[in-house]
């Protein structure tokens, strides 16, 4: 039992002795106390500068006309997304986000988004300010309106989802794809049509001509968007309440002219300066928003132009 006793005695001797060899001193140990997960030493490295990076910040915000007191001082903000943003940037959480506050164009970059964050919240809490989309409940039987168009082998997906988006929000009929016209579920198209492509009555012809003759065949007037020497100011042409189908060219080289042969009317966006046209989705849009204040849509079937459509491409 003596022996016994004498072993565990050594052994517990032993140790001790390791324990106090492997055991960091007081001032490495504090050294790396961890605060937030971080070693204190690195905090303190992170924190340093910070006065630099409050004066840069506060100089961007003024160059965009935003005012930092009220961001620090109103009650309104505490917890907000952009006073987080604000305190991320003057005392940044690790080497990465650092670095990259450190960077020279970085508080300008924050300084807009804080802005932003502070107009959306601001909106947000303006009753009479409408930033959300509507309900599928609110728009639910809802009316189309009697307006097609018809995409002529356009190249840019961005602005084929930029048409989508503008026929969504006015609630027409159809957009018709032709040819090389990119269709959904492209991707560029979606991101550009902002959610609205799904909601847009589509289809894809082969051929322009083709999806005209149809159109025609169905009854509908075919109107081309294009700047020739005949066609008619938007304003200044009766578009038909019944229905109305109207083409758009290609970016480059506009409507195809066997297209034209097979069109009732034409009407123009009229410019004023050197270029002679626009964009094709900004000029789908003026088309449909005229179509729109022509037809009254507050009041069903009311409203109308000045003067009737040209006749086509063999003369009024």
């Amino acid at each position: 039992a003596g022996c016994r006793l004498g072993r565990l005695a050594a052994t517990a001797c032993l140790v001790m002795r390791t324990a106090s060899c492997c055991s960091l001193p007081p001032s490495r140990s504090t050294a790396f106390s961890r605060i937030g997960g971080q070693p204190a030493a690195l905090n303190t490295r992170h924190a340093a500068g910070s006065d630099t990076r409050r004066a840069r910040l506060h100089e961007a915000l003024a160059a965009v006309g935003f005012e930092v007191d009220t961001l620090l001082e109103s009650a309104e903000f505490r917890g907000s997304s952009a006073l987080r943003m604000y305190s991320s940037f003057v005392l940044p959480r690790s080497h990465g986000a650092l670095a990259a506050a450190e960077q020279p164009q970085r508080a300008g970059v924050i300084a807009n988004s804080i802005a932003f964050m502070v107009r959306e919240h601001r909106n947000d809490r303006r009753e009479w300010l409408r930033n959300h989309d509507r309900s599928l409940a609110e728009v639910s039987g809802a009316p189309t309106f009697p307006l097609t168009l018809v995409l002529d082998n356009l190249r840019s997906a961005a602005n084929v989802g930029n048409i989508f988006r503008a026929a969504e929000a006015a609630r027409i009929e159809a957009v018709v794809c032709c040819g090389i016209t990119p269709t959904p579920p492209e991707p560029k198209l979606l991101r550009t049509a902002m959610g609205s492509a799904e909601y847009v009555k589509h289809t894809h012809a082969g051929s322009t001509l083709d999806a005209v003759r149809a159109l025609r065949d169905r009854g509908v007037p075919v109107w081309a968007c294009e700047t020739v020497a005949h066609a008619r100011v938007h304003w200044r042409t009766r578009m038909p309440p019944e229905g109305l189908a109207i083409v758009f060219g290609n970016e480059l080289i506009g409507v195809d002219a066997q297209v034209m042969d097979e069109c009732d009317g034409f009407v123009m966006v009229p410019t004023h300066g050197v270029k002679n046209s626009l964009n094709v989705a900004t000029c789908a849009s003026v088309l449909i928003w005229e179509a729109l204040r022509q037809w009254d849509v507050g009041e069903k079937g009311q409203g109308g132009g000045e003067e009737g459509a040209g006749a086509g491409s063999n003369g009024e």
